[in-house]
């Protein structure tokens, strides 16, 4: 095979799996209107097998989605210039596929399909070459990013540091387990004896009065049993506290001074490290924001996703809430798995409340699985992660 034909499909890794699996000289993609004219788009997609190490011709020739008969004329044509072609129908409209059945009667031209169930190629017709062929593919978060159209820019999270503090981590969480219902007043009293000092570095040294402004005009005293453990896991050194009087103290380092001012890091925290606890993920990224190029003609939108993981071709998106869960979140959750992950990709809700019925109806109506309170409390977020991604422990 040294033409692959290709029917365009919506779902970005619908395109690029056969292309990459079979790596053929030449890919044709039948696509519409939009994509035809979309030079750009085109670019990308260029970029991307270019990224992976390989640069096939490809071309794009508009197809119309509805009319069998025109796409079967367009296929013939294609066959009789590249002799030596295949065409992949796992994705594409059904006109598509019904005409690509047609072509491959007509001609011989061996069919083959991909299975995410199975995550294997299969012959459907004179492709003994794909047949019950495992996919062996790999991608990083930010290949799923690349393989759309997307862009993945710098988050609120130095990934590159992560690993030296995966230790920290479970401690951290179990503090915040301790301390769940004060938490917010907690982090907030430590923003304010710590103010941001905004294009200095910032000062470790923390030394502020014992009782602080609060929100909406409230007070807000220093928790000093927080403040303690705190200290016992190594986050904060020197600690003094003069009781209704003064606390003083210094944060272990720069990267421990954001997370003790951010009151949602500690469970994207916790979230980032089970995913590298579970041993099933090539790539795990905290924060991941990704920019969605030239969305439906209205420039640039940009989204963050909590904790993404990656495990071969299937990607899970992960929201991290230390709130109730809102059908807005879920509604935005589903919308950048769809769009950044197809078919086969899984997202997961994490929340530090429990989490209510209607809002568990709601995540099953999107294929969203939900881990709330209870389930982390008794410890079973990696085990989750693993039944998530039907992975064997």
């Amino acid at each position: 095979m040294d033409t692959l034909i290709e029917l365009y499909d919506e779902r970005a890794i619908e395109n690029i799996l056969a292309p990459e699996m079979f790596r053929p000289k030449r890919i044709i993609y039948l696509c519409p209107n939009e994509i035809a004219q979309n030079r750009k788009r085109q670019e990308q997609m260029r970029a991307f097998f270019k990224r992976r190490g390989w640069e096939p011709e490809v071309l794009f020739q508009e197809a119309s989605l509805f009319k069998a008969d025109r796409i079967l004329r367009q296929l013939l044509t294609i066959g009789e210039k590249y002799p030596d072609c295949a065409v992949d129908v796992t994705g594409g409209s059904d006109a598509a596929l019904f005409a690509a059945g047609m072509f491959s009667a007509k001609t011989g031209a061996p069919a083959f399909t991909y299975s995410r169930k199975k995550n294997s190629f299969y012959d459907i017709s004179g492709a003994d070459f794909a047949n019950n062929l495992e996919c062996t593919l790999s991608y990083s978060v930010e290949d799923f990013f690349l393989m759309a159209g997307g862009t993945l820019l710098p988050g609120r999270v130095d990934n590159d540091i992560l690993a030296k503090y995966l230790k920290d981590f479970d401690p951290f969480f179990s503090c915040f387990l301790r301390f769940r219902r004060d938490w917010t007043d907690i982090i907030s009293y430590i923003q304010r004896v710590s103010p941001g000092e905004y294009g200095q570095t910032p000062s470790l040294s923390v030394q502020g009065k014992y009782t602080v402004k609060g929100d909406h005009g409230s007070r807000n005293s220093a928790n000093e049993a927080a403040l303690e453990a705190l200290a016992r896991i190594g986050f904060l050194q020197d600690l003094e506290i003069v009781a209704g009087q003064s606390v003083a103290f210094r944060f272990r380092d720069t990267n421990i001074r954001w997370w003790l001012r951010d009151v949602g890091s500690v469970l994207e925290l916790y979230v980032y490290k089970a995913c590298i606890d579970a041993g099933i993920f090539n790539d795990v990224i905290s924060s991941a924001v990704v920019r969605w190029d030239e969305t439906l003609g209205h420039g640039s939108v940009l989204n963050e996703i909590d904790v993404m993981a990656a495990r071969g071709v299937i990607p899970l998106f992960i929201s991290c809430k230390a709130t109730d869960i809102k059908t807005e979140a879920l509604n935005e959750l589903s919308i950048l798995r769809d769009r950044f992950g197809g078919k086969g990709a899984k997202a997961a809700i994490v929340t530090t409340e429990p989490c209510n019925a209607a809002a568990r109806h709601r995540a099953a109506q999107l294929g969203i699985a939900v881990i709330d309170l209870e389930e982390l409390k008794v410890g079973q977020l990696v085990e989750r992660l693993k039944v998530i991604m039907k992975a064997q422990s």
